[in-house]
């Protein structure tokens, strides 16, 4: 789960790391009692979503008087901001951050995320902040600066200064981003996030570190024990198909193509997808039922799919260990009786209880297309929709 920009800040404000002053705005009618309290002769009006790039996206605005500033609120709230990262559908402006303008010397890069490979939560700093930081990766690999951490020490004073020293801070900046980085890190494992990234950290031109913006992803798994961060997600900034799967406890990823996938497993969806793509074909989502789903699981998975217009064939591919066969093509049955499907359904089957299963799908009188073999189900998913 994400937070808005502003929600992100007000953790940092709660652990004692200054930001810069802001309100949030609902309304075109908030804004001058915002910037009434702000203060100052030119602020910084933000769209609020979920994805990065709102900058270049015309998300993010600095305007000098009142009636620049409400004519930006009018344009952006109600509107879907549309970035590289969440194109082409975009998500809906609902909120607007205003904050004041500080004088910028230098734009830098900082963030904490879990290593899988190192197994360690890891920081990433660079002094090319306010830029894309793939890009930088990509095009200048020399400037990222890497310090992973001890789960039994947690950050080191002296690792705290690695990072500074490569991102050429001086004096009292030294000290001052060590104990932001500890306490960021604090942040990171007390909060149970997934990701913590501040781009650009900024250093004002009287010396200052502030957070200019800020990103915090939670792991869905531990949002449990983080009630209040929780209660404050806005499930307006996901696809509504995702949030539904959510409510029954799925796995799914809402995409762009025109094949519908239904599988049991990360990996072995991540292959279906693949297999799609080189038969010729794009997929439409990522779906995961899991390894003990039930039949009136399997349904609903079904029916989000079919809630797509852009789905026009569905491949199921199930390998049954956990889950029995037969319980996917019982629940493939009742769904397709209960929504009336006009697509071509290819239904691949393996495992447990496979011979079963396989029968019950023969004598359901549906049309659905059966296959034994993933790749065969795959050019048969694919042909269906037209594709080669």
């Amino acid at each position: 789960m994400n937070l808005h920009e502003y929600q992100a800040k007000s953790v940092l404000r709660d652990y004692g790391i200054a930001a810069p002053r802001g309100v949030v705005v609902a309304s075109a009618q908030g804004c001058a009692s915002a910037i009434d309290e702000i203060g100052g002769d030119a602020w910084v009006v933000k769209a609020q979503i979920h994805a990065g790039g709102r900058g270049k996206a015309g998300g993010v605005k600095l305007v000098r008087s009142l009636a620049d500033l409400t004519t930006a609120a009018d344009q952006l709230l109600g509107s879907r901001l549309t970035t590289y990262q969440n194109a082409p559908d975009g998500q809906p402006v609902n909120e607007l951050l205003i904050e004041e303008t500080l004088p910028i010397a230098r734009e830098l890069y900082l963030s904490i995320t879990v290593d899988r490979a190192a197994e360690r939560i890891g920081f990433v700093a660079s002094a090319a902040g306010g830029m894309e930081i793939e890009e930088v990766a990509r095009n200048q690999p020399e400037k990222i600066l890497k310090e992973w951490v001890n789960p039994a020490t947690g950050l080191m004073d002296y690792q705290g200064r690695n990072l500074a020293f490569g991102l050429d801070l001086a004096g009292d900046q030294i000290g001052a981003f060590v104990k932001m980085a500890k306490t960021l890190y604090r942040i990171f494992v007390e909060k149970d996030l997934a990701l913590l990234e501040i781009n650009p950290l900024i250093v004002t031109a009287d010396g200052r570190l502030l957070p200019l913006d800020c990103k915090m992803g939670l792991d869905d798994n531990a949002l449990y024990r983080q009630k209040a961060l929780a209660e404050i997600g806005d499930p307006t900034q996901i696809d509504p198909k995702e949030a539904e799967a959510q409510s029954h406890n799925l796995n799914y990823i809402a995409l762009n193509g025109n094949i519908g996938c239904m599988v049991n497993g990360a990996g072995l969806a991540m292959a279906t997808m693949d297999l799609i793509k080189l038969s010729g074909g794009m997929p439409a989502n990522f779906l995961d039922v899991g390894g003990g789903a039930s039949a009136e699981t399997v349904a609903q998975a079904f029916k989000i799919i079919l809630s797509d217009p852009n789905v026009k064939a569905v491949l199921i591919n199930i390998f049954g260990g956990i889950m029995r066969c037969d319980v996917i093509a019982q629940g493939v049955i009742d769904a397709v009786k209960e929504v009336g499907v006009n697509i071509p359904v290819v239904v691949r089957l393996e495992g447990t209880n496979v011979d079963l299963g396989r029968k019950m799908l023969a004598e359901s009188g549906l049309s659905i297309l059966a296959s034994d073999d993933l790749d065969a189900a795959a050019k048969m998913a694919v042909n269906a929709v037209g594709g080669h």
